[in-house]
């Protein structure tokens, strides 16, 4: 056999190795997760609160308790979170929201959240007028390619 021949064999054993040891990395991290999950949905209640502000912040930052701080991995430390800053009861609180919700989560609004600990899964009820989050601006590329349908008669894709 020529080299090519085994360089190409190596390679290849060396991507198969790397996909399975992916593989079974992934699997572990999934049931991580659902462990995780399982943990957030026993712990959940609803409660009552007031959103004072919410901020992108890093960890060190946002007004997490201590304890909170120091759990947190030394790579995440450096990370923003979607930091929520809620009157609950009689206290003023911080809780980290989560990501997918952080942009409808109200400001200056009474809310029923979801709160499972210190983190807001899901927010519910929704007491006055409620603003939407402002839309995100079309980049240039969009921009043009609904112009250019608008004239050769097309419905523009959304």
């Amino acid at each position: 056999m020529n080299t090519l021949g085994i360089v190409l064999l190596v390679i290849l054993a060396i991507l198969i190795i790397a996909l399975v040891v992916l593989y079974f990395l992934g699997k572990k991290a999934q049931k991580r997760q659902e462990e995780q999950q399982a943990q957030l949905d026993a712990m959940k209640q609803t409660v009552s609160m007031l959103i004072i502000d919410k901020k992108r912040m890093k960890i060190k930052d946002s007004g997490l308790p201590q304890m909170v701080i120091d759990q947190t991995p030394k790579l995440m430390r450096g990370s923003k979170l979607p930091i929520v800053k809620a009157k609950v009861g009689p206290q003023i609180m911080s809780l980290v929201c989560e990501e997918k919700i952080f942009d409808s989560v109200p400001v200056k609004k009474e809310v029923k959240a979801v709160v499972s600990g210190i983190y807001i899964t899901d927010v519910k009820g929704l007491h006055g007028k409620y603003a939407a989050p402002p839309a995100k601006k079309k980049s240039f590329f969009k921009r043009t390619l609904e112009k250019a349908q608008e004239k050769a008669g097309a419905k523009p894709v959304k």
